[in-house]
C-alpha cells in the first residue's frame, strides 16, 4: 500500500513538472510613453487627454520592435490616447486590435488578461501599473515616477506557482 501511494505522489510530481512552457503565459506591463503637453501626473479627463509626443511616438515604435517576437495574442489599454497611442505600432505589426478598458477598472483588465490565451501586453499609467501588477499576484512595493517611461514590467505567470517579475528599461 505505501508503495502505491509513493508511486501516486510520485506520478503527481511528474505530471505537474510536465506541464508544458506553452501553459506559462507572460504578461509586459508598461506605462505610455511620453506625453505632448510634458505632463507626469495622474490621468487627465478626456476632454484634456494629451496624444503622445515626439518622444513617445519614437518610443512606441521601440516597443513595437523590441516585443515583435513576444508572441503577444492581445493587447489592453485604458480609455486614454496616450495608451492606444503606445500600443499602436504593436498592434499594427502584430495584427491585433487593442482593446480598451475603462482606467478605473483594473479587475476587468486582469479578467481579460488571465482569460487571453497567449502572451498580454497591457498599457497603463504611473498610477494603475503598480496596482495591475499586485492584482496580477506580484508581491512588493512598485512605484513609477511622474517621469519615468520607460520602465518594462514582464511578469510570467506559470500554470502552477507564483509569478515572476522582472523589471527592465
Amino acid at each position: 500500500m505505501t508503495s502505491l501511494r509513493t508511486l501516486a505522489a510520485a506520478s503527481a510530481l511528474l505530471l505537474i513538472a510536465a506541464v508544458p512552457v506553452s501553459a506559462q503565459q507572460t504578461i509586459f506591463v508598461v506605462r505610455h510613453a511620453e506625453r505632448a503637453d510634458g505632463g507626469g501626473g495622474g490621468m487627465n479627463t478626456p476632454a484634456t487627454d494629451p496624444p503622445l509626443s515626439a518622444a513617445g511616438q519614437e518610443r512606441a515604435a521601440r516597443l513595437a520592435k523590441m516585443l515583435r517576437s513576444a508572441d503577444i495574442r492581445a493587447i489592453f489599454t485604458t480609455e486614454f490616447i496616450r495608451t492606444r497611442q503606445t500600443t499602436a505600432p504593436a498592434a499594427q505589426a502584430l495584427h491585433l486590435e487593442a482593446v480598451a478598458i475603462p482606467s478605473n477598472d483594473p479587475a476587468a483588465v486582469i479578467a481579460k488578461a488571465r482569460a487571453a490565451t497567449g502572451n498580454v501586453l497591457i498599457v497603463g499609467h504611473s498610477n494603475t501599473v503598480p496596482d495591475l501588477l499586485t492584482r496580477i499576484g506580484i508581491r512588493g512595493e512598485i512605484a513609477i515616477g511622474d517621469t519615468e517611461f520607460d520602465n518594462l514590467f514582464v511578469v510570467v505567470r506559470p500554470a502552477v506557482g507564483d509569478p515572476t517579475l522582472v523589471r527592465l528599461r
